[in-house]
């Protein structure tokens, strides 16, 4: 299912929405929670990008996984399988970060948004998340950062 696309390896076509997705979900997130005023205008960015982000990602971390697969069954040499097994470690954190990333989000929306009867909880509470999904949106920045610098240097790093 995730091996292929239209003849193209499908791991290469989705890690673009990974690289748009993650970064949009950090920031805005951040920004969600640290500017109370731009709650109402950001919510429904954050609400889809907190639902849609992490699936992209674990879509992006299976399908390359079989992408690698192929890689190894071809024969590939062992140097260049080893930099795309660290690759693969950096896109396994970085799902795992970008779920954490889009539960916080999705959780500071329901205690703020003012959609959602939830209890009246004390406004440390909004901060501490908040703190939270700043350390988080760090953490996927960082990731998104390594995972697509590594991804990239298989690739490119011996064409130039």
């Amino acid at each position: 299912m995730f091996k292929e696309f239209n003849g193209l390896p499908g791991h290469v076509l989705v890690v673009h929405a990974v690289v748009v997705f993650v970064p949009l979900l950090a920031l805005l997130a951040a920004a969600y929670g640290l500017v109370p005023r731009w709650r109402p205008r950001l919510d429904w960015a954050v609400a889809a990008l907190a639902v849609v982000t992490p699936v992209f990602a674990w879509v992006a971390t299976e399908s390359g996984e079989a992408f690698q697969e192929a890689l190894e069954a071809k024969g590939y040499p062992p140097a260049l399988l080893a930099k795309i097994q660290e690759h693969a470690d950096y896109g396994e954190v970085l799902l795992w970060v970008t779920v954490g990333l889009a539960v916080a989000a999705l959780a500071l929306l329901a205690l703020t948004s003012g959609r959602f009867r939830t209890p009246r909880l004390p406004s440390w509470v909004t901060w501490a998340l908040t703190g939270v999904i700043v350390v988080l949106a760090v953490f996927a920045l960082l990731y998104a950062f390594l995972t697509g610098d590594t991804g990239a240097a298989s690739v490119w790093g011996n064409t130039f």
